[in-house]
């Protein structure tokens, strides 16, 4: 009769500590559920080369702690590939640099440069880059100080594939805001297959626009304007049933290139901007042909929506993904839309 009555208080015992485990981990679940429903889902977009995982860098930079040794260390070969392939490109068969003395606007390379450009180049050009040495550093340096190779400091650039996702608040943790999190996703076309999964219970949709590649081509079509790709994309997404009552950003990116190659360049040479016709030069003309675009993506987006969504937040932003500054101001402002929008739905103004 003892024995079993201790058999019985040992199950009795058993019982007690798996219903307390399981209390605590239904105590965790709902606290995690709970804390979800204060996250804001950002969903980044765009075409490929748009500039949005530049974006993406920068949130990083700007409100986490930047990247850890092994993220660093993981560029180092991207960097190597990209200073190559710079020096391939601006190479003098390319026709950027080319030795004519008749001609001022051309730049003039030295024999010593020219013997250090094609031996670059050449490297340049092969599938695995080797990693630079003191020797390539100094021959990199030489062309870099010629007249031909004064331009900004370069960046590390990689296509984006998958999807990568970070967790941040962009005045602190300390201060009112909202906690965000943002998720980036490849550009290209054979990337945006990956984007439907993500397209539920989405905050906002940040879609980068790059204006500045008006006159360029896809990479991954040569046939295809890129600007005509990104109208294409941008309508494509307004139209998304999910996105029924989710905000929209447009950051129209890279303006620091449109602006000086809008000078240069006709707007209409792209043929969803045919219509454009130049009224001055220097700024005056940078704002108004900057203003024509904005203006044509505002009439995409109300084409686009549909009289049930009307009442969706919509921004535009002029941005340059590169000015950690301006994109700083820029999320704050992004912020600030969104957390009056939820202050409205809440019935608080």
């Amino acid at each position: 009769m003892g024995l079993l009555c201790s058999r019985n208080s040992r199950y009795a015992e058993a019982d007690t500590e798996e219903n307390a485990q399981a209390a605590e981990i239904e105590r965790r679940i709902e606290q995690e559920r709970k804390a979800e429903k204060h996250i804001q889902k950002l969903l980044l977009l765009g075409t490929g080369e748009s500039g949005k995982s530049t974006i993406f860098k920068q949130i990083k930079l700007l409100f986490q702690t930047g990247f850890d040794e092994e993220e660093l260390k993981s560029c180092i070969s991207v960097i190597h590939a990209n200073i190559y392939q710079t020096i391939k490109y601006a190479k003098p068969e390319k026709g950027e640099f080319a030795q004519n003395e008749l001609d001022s606007s051309k730049y003039v390379l030295s024999v010593e440069n020219k013997v250090i450009g094609e031996k670059l180049s050449e490297i340049g050009s092969r599938l695995d880059c080797p990693c630079l040495n003191r020797e390539l550093a100094q021959e990199i340096e030489t062309l870099w100080k010629g007249s031909a190779f004064q331009e900004d400091v370069l960046y590390a650039r990689v296509r984006t594939t998958g999807v990568v996702e970070i967790q941040f608040s962009p005045v602190g943790e300390n201060k009112k805001s909202e906690v965000y999190r943002l998720f980036d996703v490849g550009g290209q076309r054979n990337e945006r297959r990956k984007w439907i999964h993500l397209f539920e219970d989405v905050t906002a949709v940040i879609f980068c626009a790059a204006i500045s590649e008006y006159d360029q081509t896809l990479f991954e079509d040569e046939q295809k304007n890129q600007m005509v790709e990104t109208k294409e994309l941008f309508d494509w997404v307004l139209k998304q049933p999910c996105f029924e009552k989710t905000s929209f950003m447009l950051f129209l990116n890279k303006f620091d290139i449109f602006e000086t190659k809008v000078l240069k360049v006709p707007l209409n040479v792209c043929e969803w901007f045919k219509d454009y016709q130049p009224v001055s030069t220097g700024k005056q003309e940078i704002e108004h042909a900057y203003e024509f675009v904005k203006k044509i993506f505002e009439e995409l987006y109300f084409q686009s929506t549909t009289p049930d969504r009307v009442d969706r937040v919509f921004k535009i932003y002029r941005t340059n993904a590169l000015d950690q500054k301006l994109v700083k101001k820029t999320f704050k402002l992004v912020d600030e839309s969104l957390r009056r929008r939820n202050l409205f739905e809440a019935g608080l103004l």
